[in-house]
């Protein structure tokens, strides 16, 4: 199964609350979201910047679809619209109110 779509959203949150982010979002909203079994999700990457900028560090979640059909079974018809729990939204600083959805041209390793 590969990907066809990355939906791709950014978050950034204080230095101090940097590791508290990052245990939310792996230990409770990517399994979250990975339990409900939404058809055609491939997976999930987060990455954090080693660059800490205006006292911000900026995380970086890519989830990857078969499809746009795909993205709209997670999120419903406003599917660009982030998805950010109450735990993830009282740890960050601010965030991307919409996620930007890429299609993949090829897939390289």
């Amino acid at each position: 199964m590969k990907a066809s779509v990355a939906r791709v959203w950014h978050g950034w949150t204080t230095v101090e609350n940097a590791d508290a982010y990052q245990a939310v979002v792996e230990g409770e909203v990517i399994p979250g979201i990975l339990k409900r079994q939404i058809p055609g999700l491939v997976g999930a990457h987060v990455m954090r910047s080693e660059l800490v900028e205006n006292e911000e560090v900026e995380f970086t979640t890519i989830i990857w679809f078969e499809s746009l059909d795909n993205v709209r079974d997670f999120m419903g018809e406003d599917y660009r619209q982030a998805h950010v729990p109450e735990n993830a939204r009282a740890v960050l600083k601010r965030f991307d109110p919409e996620a930007e959805h890429l299609h993949v041209l090829s897939y390289l390793s």
